[in-house]
């Protein structure tokens, strides 16, 4: 009977010891979701955008001032201008969604513009917590008045001012005659890597002009020993993403649709290769209708490394902070999550080792001492 009596109670503490810890547990993960709904977003300044589109994200003001360079009169009323440079709420698909890029680039065919446009968006950056950024455009597009590539670059290089914490990558363009001016571009940032170039991108309409047309572009990037990103899994699925890991991408721009293949879930999270994210562009263009179907607890809860980025301010009507604000309004995303997306952005970043170890002490030291409302 003694002995009974002792089994029951073992038996009793071992439950309640069970159950105290699992309490203890809960109560972790529901202090931990109170820490990061109570942070004040808008007061951080340790965030990163590592995909940003500079003719995405020429604002209203910046418009006006580059008009002005230009010799151009805008006599639209802002509300003209703003339909002119963002996206409606009914935009289709990704094809619509680039249409928006035509009067922008209409305003960065000047040497003086340019200069202008990357040091004006940079500031913009600074005021909104951006400590770090990679800026992405394409040179190829800015020849229309007589400007080369090289000039293009030289001039978007002298708006950063000599920072080492905003870098340029140039973007490749998807099309079907321009192969040449693809090679140009490689050639000019292999010149100009680590003096304001960090890497390249693939970039343009995915669905028109698949991955695969451009894997031998890319391979002399790979003898140039130039990273890059790829914008893949955008508007084509899992065969583009593919593509790019086979090409050597280092990185993946967008990336989201990954989520729909768990084999390519799989292998982004073993090779540890990280995803741009870019919602508010996604929600656009239509990869999914609403936020709460977006699919970024999938990734990471599987272990895919995971960025937030705003792809185009302008276009989208976003900015970094509404990126988080937007996530941690919908998800489960609590204080460690946040952190790791941070962290992830700066351990991604195409930035030097001891760049990298700056951005991720000054992470750590503002959400460990944020102030919580």
């Amino acid at each position: 009977m003694c002995y009974n009596k002792a089994v029951h109670s073992g038996r009793f503490e071992k439950a309640r010891a069970a159950l105290t810890r699992h309490q203890i547990d809960m109560r972790k993960m529901y202090a931990e979701k109170r820490i990061i709904m109570n942070i004040n977003i808008d007061k951080l300044h340790c965030l990163i955008d590592l995909h940003v589109h500079l003719d995405g994200s020429v604002s209203i003001p910046m418009a006006k001032r580059l008009a002005l360079i230009n010799g151009i009169e805008l006599n639209e009323s802002e509300e003209d201008l703003k339909e002119r440079l963002q996206v409606s709420k009914d935009c289709r698909d990704l094809n619509e969604y680039l249409e928006k890029f035509e009067f922008p680039l209409t305003l960065l065919q000047k040497a003086e513009a340019i200069t202008e446009c990357v040091r004006m968006l940079i500031a913009g950056q600074d005021s909104q917590g951006i400590m770090y950024s990679e800026i992405r455009f394409a040179p190829q597009l800015h020849m229309q008045k007589g400007l080369t590539q090289e000039e293009v670059v030289q001039a978007a290089i002298k708006g950063l001012g000599n920072s080492d914490y905003h870098k340029l990558i140039l973007c490749c363009m998807r099309g079907s005659d321009n192969e040449e001016l693809n090679k140009e571009t490689i050639r000019i940032a292999h010149t100009y890597l680590g003096r304001g170039v960090v890497a390249l991108d693939l970039a343009g309409a995915e669905k028109l002009y698949p991955t695969k047309q451009f894997v031998g572009i890319f391979k002399e990037a790979l003898a140039y020993n130039i990273p890059f990103t790829i914008h893949a899994g955008e508007a084509d699925g899992e065969e583009s993403i593919k593509t790019a890991i086979y090409m050597g991408a280092e990185r993946i721009g967008h990336g989201i649709r990954a989520a729909w293949s768990e084999d390519m879930i799989k292998e982004l999270a073993d090779k540890n290769i990280p995803l741009e994210l870019c919602p508010t562009s996604n929600l656009n263009t239509k990869v999914v209708d609403n936020i709460a179907d977006y699919p970024i607890m999938k990734l990471i809860n599987n272990g895919v490394k995971v960025t937030i980025n705003t792809d185009n301010m302008m276009v989208s009507g976003t900015s970094i902070k509404n990126e988080l604000k937007l996530l941690v309004q919908t998800f489960p995303i609590n204080g460690i999550i946040l952190k790791n997306l941070l962290i992830n952005s700066a351990e991604a970043a195409f930035a030097k080792d001891s760049i990298k170890e700056q951005l991720k002490r000054k992470i750590y030291e503002e959400l460990d001492g944020v102030t919580y409302e």
